[in-house]
């Protein structure tokens, strides 16, 4: 509580926010290496080209493929641009469901490229995104977990603002193999449009839990979608007078040191996290909504239980669908469209 107090007390700054991508190489309708290397190409231009420094957080098992070489060169891109690379699971596991010794040999198992890959530029991977933000379904599980990434040299990378971008990027994929220009472009507009409204409901958040505005760091994923945005994504954020950062940056902010003690199956971001120590609301009644007619299209396009999507990593086989901002109201469960969706079915986290 007294770091807390602290965190509210500090001096207000200049808003920063760092990017985060998760499930690198990519997050994809296919797993063909050229929609791949395409993605990536784009994305990591635009972010050059934006001047941000950004974190990826990496699945090993998409690397699993007859083109292995040319996958694990993806994420040397990542590097050679400027980039940092973390963890974010082998095959990406839910600590809610999975023992933690299998859990622990998941994590292990995932680093083993992405380690070998830092380590030839003189650096080791530094932080650790838990998949579907579940840090642990009980206290002893969660420190059982923590001591693990300590012992390893890593630190958790919240997350304090999200998008719901992968309810878009699915649609957009779709789209875009399909030639549909016109949807492209809708998908595009309704996307940036939620995205606006995403940042000032987490900004104004962020006021009501904290009494001023910390550094964000905003959960993104390595779609193209993202890539086809990053430029917009980018003037959005700035005219918010939010300043990318990097995530160690970010994460320097008093916010961050903030007591979490939360053990059970939600993820929840860091916001409502500090809401729960500090005994505060949470307006999530205000929560922005995804279009209906994209939340439609991407419930279509799950690919359900395909073992072959499964090993090249497309799709998002055995992975939640669920906002990362989870719900407080018991009534906006019942009626919201994305929150609803069964918490089995797809890669979302």
């Amino acid at each position: 509580m007294v770091l807390g107090l602290f965190a509210i007390a500090a001096p207000a700054a200049a808003e920063d926010v760092a990017l985060t991508f998760d499930d690198l190489p990519t997050m994809a309708l296919t797993g063909s290496l050229d929609y791949t290397a395409t993605t990536t190409s784009r994305l990591l231009a635009g972010l050059v080209r934006q001047r941000i420094r950004a974190t990826g957080f990496v699945n090993e098992n998409k690397l699993e493929a007859g083109d292995r070489p040319q996958r694990v060169a993806l994420l040397s891109r990542w590097l050679n641009a400027g980039m940092d690379l973390g963890n974010h699971s082998y095959s990406h596991p839910s600590l809610t469901n999975t023992p933690l010794a299998a859990y622990i040999d998941d994590v292990s198992k995932g680093e083993r490229v992405t380690r070998a890959l830092l380590a030839a530029r003189g650096r080791a991977p530094r932080w650790y995104r838990h998949p579907y933000l579940e840090t642990g379904p009980t206290p002893e599980v969660r420190q059982g977990f923590e001591a693990w990434l300590s012992q390893h040299g890593y630190r958790v990378a919240p997350v304090t603002m999200e998008n719901s971008d992968w309810v878009f990027a699915l649609p957009y994929d779709d789209a875009v193999l399909r030639g549909d220009a016109a949807q492209a472009e809708h998908i595009r507009r309704a996307y940036l449009a939620f995205t606006a409204q995403s940042v000032a409901w987490y900004r104004q958040a962020a006021a009501d839990v904290l009494g001023r505005r910390p550094s964000f760091v905003l959960l993104l994923h390595a779609s193209r979608l993202n890539a086809d945005c990053i430029d917009r994504l980018a003037e959005l954020l700035r005219a918010d007078g939010l300043k990318p950062i990097t995530l160690e940056r970010a994460v320097a902010d008093p916010a961050y040191a903030i007591a979490d003690t939360y053990a059970g199956p939600d993820g929840d971001e860091w916001l409502s996290r500090w809401a729960r120590t500090l005994h505060k609301d949470m307006d999530w009644d205000s929560f922005p909504e995804p279009p209906a007619d994209i939340v439609a299209e991407d419930a279509r396009l799950e690919p359900g239980d395909d073992p072959a999507a499964a090993k090249t990593g497309c799709g998002r086989v055995g992975i939640k669908v669920r906002s990362y901002a989870k719900v407080r109201n018991p009534k906006r469960c019942a009626t919201s469209s994305v929150r609803r969706l069964s918490p089995e079915r797809s890669e979302r986290g």
